[in-house]
């Protein structure tokens, strides 16, 4: 069963650079699974940055926007995996469904995440998950937004749930708000 750390926190907060390190710390083959899709230069770029940083350390990078669950099931090999992020996955699911013509709801996303969950009780060693807390803000302004701040909340929720640690950045700094006693 793969130890599961969920790193949260606004945007910019360090989150992604927090779980590189800890991700680097650990010892084993290591894997990325990237779930931004390219949707402009601008991301490309910053995506080119991010693979170029990851080389360093020998990190497998791994692009899958949708099928998280499967993306892990293709890791056995490896000891050390990230997850950057579970928001963007909420939001191409957003995305497949809008275009498929079908509405997904918190109790999908929660669906969707206990897959995540049962996948990783198959694994072995460590899986860092990366996501954004978006319930701190102002309520949005629209039914999208606010669906998807209510999906995100939910995902949030429930990989916490099943996290052995959850750690919060904000400015840089880490707090760590569940660690499992061992």
């Amino acid at each position: 069963m793969a130890y599961i750390i969920l790193v949260t926190g606004g945007s910019r907060s360090g989150k992604s650079r927090y779980a590189a390190k800890t991700g680097e710390a650990l010892d084993g083959p290591r894997a990325f699974v990237a779930t931004c899709p390219l949707i402009d230069e601008e991301m490309d770029e910053r995506i080119r940055k991010h693979r170029e940083e990851r080389r360093r350390f020998d990190w497998q990078t791994i692009e899958e926007p949708v099928e998280l669950a499967a993306a892990l099931r293709k890791t056995l090999g490896f000891n050390v995996r990230i997850v950057d992020c579970l928001t963007l996955w909420v939001n191409n699911l957003m995305y497949r469904a809008e275009q498929s013509l079908i509405r997904i709801d918190e109790d999908e996303i929660s669906r969707k995440c206990e897959e995540l969950l049962t996948t990783c009780a198959d694994l072995n060693g460590t899986i860092i998950f990366v996501t954004n807390e978006v319930g701190m803000g102002v309520i949005p302004d629209n039914p999208a937004s606010r669906l998807f701040r209510d999906l995100v909340g939910r995902c949030n929720q429930t990989m916490a749930h099943g996290a052995d640690e959850v750690t919060l950045l904000a400015c840089g700094q880490s707090v760590d708000l569940k660690k499992r006693k061992t």
